[in-house]
């Protein structure tokens, strides 16, 4: 599933989650995720869609190395074309996330500047006027002012909070964001203000998007390329137009089908 512009590659990621007795012996095993192989190509946009359970926030985490896969890996591309191995989120600035939860992804007892400078000192970041730009410059790409650093989380909304959330990824300059049901805990009308904001990011910086979502309505707006996951595995990937128009596996016919596509806030037709 290698391309020639991709950014971001898994090769045969499976993750099996052991539980454990008190005694430490193992007692069951779920295999979350199951051979899964895709590729993100630069500056578009690859989702993720299926239902709760499928394994698509377990593959999201373990791309961007929160989580070691039990088999596989996953390969981070370089401006230069060279190739790493991604090991640990905390190594590699090129891949950021946004999560789900605006309101528990934001410690609450230090203010929206420290929240990003952090951001920045995991990737050794430490100059403190460097700091001081790159969350300011951050913080107005997603629409905020340089004074709203100095405010506390539980000050903004959960719409300002996700903005936050972004800016927070944005901070280190990555080239890949992998969003984890970034609009599922916001209104209707705030989910569509955050959708056009990303959108309008990918084209400025030209930023390349994992995006998680169970809404179809939200594949067919921002996407370019979709992966159907169902019990672990991707069972049915397509541009997305494609997808729409002619869906091959019975679980996607049951997608298209069951989910409501037309969103009230958002444009209909997919992303060229």
């Amino acid at each position: 599933m290698k391309s020639e512009q991709s950014v971001l590659e898994a090769h045969h990621l499976s993750k099996t989650f052991s539980t454990r007795s008190f005694l430490g012996r193992t007692t069951s095993e779920n295999r979350a995720v199951d051979d899964v192989s895709l590729s993100l190509n630069a500056g578009q946009t690859y989702a993720l869609v299926g239902e709760s359970g499928s394994g698509k926030s377990t593959t999201g985490r373990m791309l961007q190395g929160l989580i070691t896969p039990t088999s596989g890996h996953v390969t981070v591309r370089a401006a230069d074309g060279s190739t790493a191995v991604q090991t640990t989120a905390r190594a590699n600035r090129d891949v950021q996330m946004i999560f789900q939860d605006p309101y528990s992804s934001l410690n609450p007892r230090r203010r929206i500047r420290g929240i990003l400078e952090e951001a920045l000192r995991i990737v050794g970041e430490k100059d403190p006027s460097v700091l001081r730009t790159k969350v300011d410059e951050a913080l107005n790409a997603v629409g905020f002012s340089d004074e709203h650093a100095e405010r506390y989380p539980h000050e903004f909304s959960g719409g300002q909070r996700q903005r936050i959330g972004i800016a927070r990824a944005l901070v280190v300059n990555p080239k890949i964001i992998i969003c984890d049901e970034p609009v599922s805990a916001l209104d209707v009308s705030i989910q569509a203000q955050i959708l056009n904001l990303l959108r309008k990011l990918q084209a400025d910086l030209g930023l390349s998007y994992l995006f998680i979502t169970h809404d179809m309505s939200v594949v067919r707006y921002l996407s370019h390329r979709v992966g159907v996951m169902y019990h672990g595995r991707i069972v049915e990937e397509a541009d997305t137009p494609n997808l729409f128009a002619a869906p091959q596996h019975e679980y996607t016919k049951r997608l298209l089908s069951s989910v409501p596509i037309h969103h009230p806030s958002l444009r209909t037709s997919a992303k060229a």
